[in-house]
């Protein structure tokens, strides 16, 4: 398939799928005259890959894992197992990290909102006295 069907199946820009060859994220076979050509393989790769980015990971991240070929759990060699796993738990603390700094903004801004309520309170009450 050509890289516009790929993109078609995938929903992923062209732009993208060409990044993600750079990337040696996915390897097209290439025609006489250097057109792309994907296997049906490939579009399941690509949402995976999407997956990954979903989760927060960088291309250079994912790299290890998907030439390992371990995209998922029954998928791949199990020799990536280490590999996926120290991947996996790093971004698994980030993630955390970025749940408590979520927290923390939430509260403060919590605190925020009441604190110009109260003087918006104060402000009405001195206005109708």
């Amino acid at each position: 398939m050509k890289i516009s069907e790929l993109s078609d199946h995938t929903g992923v820009s062209t732009r993208s799928i060409r990044y993600y060859e750079k990337k040696r994220l996915i390897k097209p076979s290439r025609t006489d005259n250097g057109y792309r050509v994907y296997e049906e393989q490939d579009i399941e790769r690509v949402k995976a890959i999407q997956l990954f980015l979903d989760i927060g990971l960088k291309t250079d991240e994912i790299q290890p894992v998907i030439a390992c070929g371990a995209i998922e759990p029954m998928d791949g060699d199990w020799n990536c197992a280490d590999t996926a796993i120290t991947l996996y738990e790093e971004q698994l603390l980030k993630t955390r990290q970025q749940m408590e700094q979520l927290e923390n903004a939430q509260r403060h801004l919590k605190e925020l909102i009441e604190f110009w309520r109260t003087v918006k309170d104060r402000q009405k009450r001195s206005h109708e006295q």
